[in-house]
């Protein structure tokens, strides 16, 4: 049986927080479609303090913040861009168009189409999600969506010269600089100044996670990505120092970021508690890292593999780091998460920056049930069917036609009657089914 050597806020506190944030979203959106851009501009001046002539950056104000990089963090960007739009393009490339023929004259297949209006959200806060830029634009560019808006907060009162550039050279048609519910509300709403998309993608905080799910149906979305979770799957073939340094290097998000380390060594468990309470006392950001892992840290020790791979699985984290004799055989047998990142060499900071896989990943459980953002999510797969002879059209029209009125659809099966009648030159009754004939008729 697990046993927690140290436990997050209990479920009820998690339960009430939620609820405030629903009443609050629902509250700002029903404001955006009431006001449009005014609502948006009171939002931005309330939690951002920020009121700009225009939130669209012109093309002018776009490369005057890329201007304000060096060459060197220019680089950096497009070398993260590349590793993104390299695997992206992997992932495009497998996904096939098909078209078969199932049987003589029946020719069933599908088509890959792109969304056609995405609106990308990159989150801001306490840090400038650089890099969210390149995982929801980059990608949406790679699956040539027709047009990308990408939206993002000011930060320290101004637009984010890193994250502009991310963005516009990651193929962003139109910038704006607008955050949290405002941002998704209008890109999906829309207002006098902002065209509505069809889709929202990208993560960020409590407020923008329940933004997106109340508005799933009226747009599309990628996924409920809401504040950052990690956990740590270990044994001691690692050391508590790495293990706390993993945990507390995704607990700087925010300060709701779930944070577990799951265990069947006890002194691995101890070693890294003692760990975490030696570097939060030397790391800068700790005012932060320190609320999250005070509230949503937990420490699980299990009996062996076995049951932390159940442990696992009932949580699904979004970032399961795993350093253990047996890397592999996690790969291998865990099925609910957002992405692995396999043995001691790999981090998740990797993942999240550069490595090139997408850090948009399922939070709050959803990984039971989805994977992250990828550039299949940008593509909708549609069906499309073509009957091309009088004999497939017969046969297949016979077989509806009794199939439909064992349902009780008598008009669905004259769509199929009509066909037999025109096509096979059969008399079916009006309102009938067709009548079986032997296959050697």
């Amino acid at each position: 049986m697990a046993e927690f050597l140290k436990r997050g806020k209990p479920a009820a506190e998690r339960a009430e927080d939620d609820a405030k944030v629903r009443a609050s979203v629902e509250a700002i959106l029903s404001d955006i479609e009431t006001r449009g851009d005014a609502a948006v501009r009171d939002l931005s001046e309330k939690f951002d303090n920020y009121s700009p002539a225009a939130f669209k950056l012109s093309q002018a104000e776009i490369d005057d913040l890329i201007g304000q990089l060096t060459d060197r963090e220019l680089a950096d960007i497009k070398f993260a861009q590349e590793q993104v739009r390299n695997f992206a393009q992997a992932q495009r490339d497998s996904m096939l168009d098909i078209e078969v023929e199932t049987m003589p004259g029946v020719i069933l297949g599908h088509k890959n189409i792109p969304v056609q209006s995405v609106g990308c959200y990159v989150p801001g806060g306490k840090f400038p999600m650089v890099a969210s830029a390149h995982m929801s634009v980059a990608t949406a560019s790679v699956a040539k969506v027709p047009r990308i808006i990408a939206c993002t907060p000011p930060f320290n009162g101004k637009p984010n010269a890193a994250v502009i550039a991310a963005m516009h050279l990651g193929g962003a048609h139109e910038i704006y600089v607008m955050g949290g519910i405002q941002a998704v509300g209008a890109m999906a709403i829309g207002t006098e100044t902002v065209d509505p998309v069809h889709m929202i993608v990208g993560p960020g905080n409590a407020f923008v996670a329940e933004a997106k799910r109340q508005l799933f149906g009226r747009v599309g979305i990628d996924l409920f990505a809401g504040p950052t979770e990690t956990m740590v799957i270990a044994d001691e073939t690692v050391d508590g120092e790495i293990c706390a340094t993993d945990l507390l290097g995704q607990a700087e998000h925010g300060y709701n970021s779930p944070c577990v380390l799951v265990t069947h060594s006890r002194k691995l468990a101890e070693d890294t508690l003692a760990e975490i309470d030696r570097i939060l006392e030397i790391l800068p950001t700790a005012d932060t890292a320190k609320v999250s892992w005070e509230d949503y840290g937990e420490v699980i020790l299990c009996e062996d593999h076995a049951e932390m791979l159940a442990v696992a699985d009932e949580i699904a984290s979004e970032h399961v780091q795993v350093m253990t004799d047996r890397d592999d055989w996690y790969l291998e047998n865990m099925t609910c998460y957002g992405a692995l990142f396999l043995g001691a060499r790999t981090n998740v900071a990797n993942g999240d920056k550069v490595i090139g896989t997408n850090h948009t990943l399922p939070t709050k459980k959803a990984g039971r049930y989805t994977g992250g953002l990828w550039v299949g999510k940008f593509l909708k797969t549609h069906s499309y069917q073509k009957v091309t002879t009088d004999e497939a059209a017969t046969l297949i029209g016979e077989y509806g036609s009794r199939l439909c009125m064992l349902e009780g659809f008598v008009g669905h099966a004259e769509q199929c009657n009509v066909r037999v009648r025109r096509y096979g030159g059969i008399n079916v009754p009006y309102g009938e089914g067709a009548a079986y004939r032997d296959a050697a008729e």
